[in-house]
């Protein structure tokens, strides 16, 4: 298969997945899940997707849910999604985010960029009192 199409098909599988996570499983806790991105393997046998939630503390316990239910999960693709065959399901909490922020903590002490959020808010209202 060509990239475009796995693009594709892994942009369909974590749309799909997202909103069957919003709105057909009834489990509240998994509403807080973000699916940041999907990995599907060429010949369709796994897909890795990749969540996170804004609470760094119930991301494990997302990540448990999703691993519980991902059967169901897969079930439900499997009706909404035309592919010659359905990948199995592993969840994966994404690390990017917290990634990022250890780099941008890096630059901060290193004096390369300014880290404090409530600085940038500020100016910005200085320069909506000038205009």
């Amino acid at each position: 298969m060509n990239n475009f199409r796995m693009a594709r098909i892994n942009k369909q599988l974590q749309r799909e997945i997202a909103l069957i996570i919003n709105n057909e499983i009834k489990k509240e806790a998994l509403k807080e899940a973000i699916i940041t991105g999907v990995e599907c393997t060429k010949d369709l046998d796994h897909a890795r997707i990749f969540i996170t939630a804004l609470e760094k503390r119930k991301r494990p316990g997302i990540l448990k849910e999703l691993t519980n239910m991902k059967s169901v999960i897969r079930g439900l693709l499997s009706e909404r999604i035309q592919l010659r065959k359905i990948p199995d399901l592993d969840f994966i909490i994404d690390k990017s985010e917290d990634y990022g922020e250890k780099i941008d903590n890096i630059l901060a002490k290193l004096g390369l960029i300014n880290n404090d959020k409530d600085t940038d808010s500020e100016s910005d209202n200085e320069n909506d009192d000038i205009n």
